[in-house]
């Protein structure tokens, strides 16, 4: 999707870091915005900033855990402006850094349901009132770098999210029709509430926005940002390779194990 002139954009975690930065530049190319969140202080700050902008602009108190939450997202959008164009499925939470032994049972919980569950809830109800509508939309899922690697020691169940949000995205679009793009929207370390503590280290939130928003107009799936990344990706497909030329080497006639190919044979298997 290229232009965003009078769509209406939905973005969870909309009021404040990466989600409020993508509420003021899809404003600032004509979009109305419902940003969602918990906190209604925080809410009602961010509609305020974005109509002084001259952005038409709503909030929303929403735990995107919750399905029936998100449901009343979707219709609050309806309510306003008429439904949603795009979703922006930004809420995301932090819990202390443990290991994967040691770890809370409930805090691990906390971070499936909100980083993985709640952009699922996301993508289902919208994505439901897209495929209906029939006209041109977009899914945005806000996954991170840490969806291609694990090196940040004690954030195992954060990095376990993205992961499998990064197999979710990669399913959800080869099964949205045509009209509905969609893209994986990857941040490295970039300043929000998340990572204030971490002061001025991380990029800058309108710097990364800066990069990844031309991707976002090309309708790119990855929608990429710190360079450095392709240290780590590569190395660990580097291992992967090795393990494979070394246990598992190519052959002729190896596509027979090929999973999609041996899918497709077991359908028609089963149709016959």
């Amino acid at each position: 999707m290229k232009d965003f002139n009078n769509k209406v954009v939905v973005i969870t975690g909309g009021a404040t870091g990466i989600g409020f930065s993508f509420a003021k530049r899809f404003g600032a190319g004509g979009a109305k915005i419902v940003i969602a969140g918990r906190r209604q202080d925080k809410l009602d700050t961010a509609v305020v900033t974005l109509e002084k902008l001259g952005v038409e602009a709503a909030g929303f108190t929403c735990d995107v855990s919750d399905y029936a939450q998100v449901e009343a997202l979707a219709d609050f959008a309806e309510e306003q402006f008429g439904g949603a164009d795009v979703i922006m499925n930004n809420a995301g939470v932090l819990i202390p850094p443990s290991t994967v032994i040691d770890a809370d049972r409930n805090q691990v919980l906390q971070i499936m349901n909100v980083n993985y569950m709640g952009v699922w809830n996301g993508a289902s109800v919208f994505g439901k009132r897209f495929i209906t509508r029939g006209t041109p939309a977009a899914i945005y899922n806000i996954g991170s770098e840490n969806a291609f690697f694990n090196i940040v020691p004690g954030m195992f169940a954060y990095e376990s999210a993205k992961h499998g949000l990064h197999s979710m995205t990669d399913a959800l679009r080869e099964e949205v029709p045509d009209f509905i793009d969609v893209s994986f929207i990857c941040p490295g370390f970039v300043q929000s509430e998340m990572t204030e503590a971490a002061g001025d280290i991380p990029m800058d939130v309108e710097e990364y926005i800066s990069i990844a928003w031309p991707q976002i107009l090309a309708g790119e799936y990855y929608v990429v940002s710190h360079p450095y990344n392709v240290v780590w990706i590569k190395q660990r497909y580097d291992e992967m390779m090795k393990a494979y030329e070394t246990y598992a080497p190519r052959y002729d006639g190896d596509w027979q194990y090929d999973p999609r190919a041996m899918v497709a044979r077991a359908a028609q298997s089963a149709e016959d």
